[in-house]
């Protein structure tokens, strides 16, 4: 019996110990943003993905008709957001190349890249309308630089539902590429979610600074729905990525269901591992045939647990992940935004959420 004690104590001890080396995300503060403020003849909205880099933040505007980009100086003190104040909007407009007349710019993430001094950008593309989603680099004017080659597994605009392309992207740690996600699956690989759980893989993609193509491609299993529906609107999607260490990924999940008003989202962080078993499935054209290991994921935060300390209790339409000031504890800080979508589906909010990511050891 007192080998079984001590066989259960030092199993208890392992789990602990495992725990503890987990990482974690705690809430620290939010900040919303009025709606509908002009700035340089353009309304601040739409807000798709942020960047922290050059001591600013770089912003996409999802406004396909005039897309665009902001900077901003936010200030963070002790361990709140004070101040947010727009300083610069970069029109996307042709100048030498007709690149920007000939692809629709439905853009959704954004990078700013300090040793080149350029801008990254994703595009959704519009499907509807037979045109491919992009990845391309921009100069500090907005004008266009390169567009990167597409994988094979991408190029199909055929196997692409629409405004289901590229949503996120992220600069890797080390700083010789970068990283894409995919916020649903292509028609070969799995199922949109339901209530039902099943396969829902998206692709998260590897682009290598130097050959400018990509590299490598992994699966990462979205969640089901959760929450009952209420119209015919019931989604889950990846809209943001970061990757915080080599091959650990922050990814935002968002859950969008009408029928609501403005709770109708759900949203989630997970930690996504590429392990040494995880299957580069950047040369598999249907993940439906295929047998594959996805990314490992992990629950950090899910922000229904912290809606009591929102605004209204509204977890709003969150897109867009960086890092923010290193904190006064010295841990690092983490700053989401949110997608108002110009108010056009009812009230939602520019809101600013910041996070502390707590490295157990």
């Amino acid at each position: 019996m007192k080998n079984l004690y001590f066989l259960l104590f030092v199993g208890v001890l392992f789990l602990s110990c495992k725990h503890k080396n987990h990482t974690q995300l705690n809430f620290l503060d939010e900040y919303v943003l009025k709606d509908s403020i002009e700035f340089k003849n353009a309304i601040i909205g739409g807000l798709s993905g942020i960047d922290y880099a050059n001591n600013q933040y770089y912003f996409v505007v999802d406004d396909a008709r005039n897309p665009r980009i902001l900077t901003a100086d936010i200030k963070i003190e002790a361990y709140e957001i004070t101040s947010i104040d727009f300083n610069n909007v970069i029109f996307l407009k042709d100048s030498t190349t007709t690149f920007y007349k000939e692809n629709a710019l439905d853009l959704e993430s954004i990078f700013f890249d300090e040793k080149t001094k350029e801008i990254n950008l994703v595009s959704e593309g519009s499907v509807r309308k037979g045109k491919k989603p992009r990845v391309f680099k921009v100069d500090e004017n907005g004008d266009f630089i390169i567009n990167f080659q597409l994988p094979k597994s991408l190029s199909n605009i055929e196997n692409i539902k629409h405004n289901a392309a590229f949503e996120a992207s992220s600069k890797s740690i080390d700083k010789k590429g970068f990283w894409t996600a995919f916020e649903a699956p292509l028609k070969s690989d799995g199922e949109d979610p339901t209530f039902i759980k099943k396969s829902s893989p998206i692709r998260i993609t590897y682009f290598d600074n130097d050959s400018k193509k990509a590299t490598k491609q992994f699966a990462y299993q979205l969640e089901h729905i959760t929450k009952p529906a209420k119209g015919d609107i019931n989604l889950n999607g990846v809209t943001a990525i970061l990757e915080y260490k080599e091959n650990h990924f922050f990814v935002v999940e968002r859950t969008y269901q009408n029928g609501y008003g403005a709770y109708g989202n759900i949203v989630r962080i997970f930690e996504a591992t590429v392990e040494k078993e995880s299957t580069n499935v950047i040369e598999i054209d249907a993940l439906k045939k295929t047998k594959f290991i996805p990314l490992k994921k992990r629950l950090l935060l899910n922000f229904y647990d912290i809606k009591d300390k929102l605004t209204e209790e509204i977890v709003d339409n969150i897109e867009g992940i960086t890092f923010g000031p290193k904190l006064p504890n010295g841990n690092q800080s983490l700053l989401l935004v949110t997608d108002d979508n110009f108010q056009i589906y009812g009230k939602q909010l520019n809101q600013f959420i910041l996070l502390e990511i707590q490295l157990n050891k």
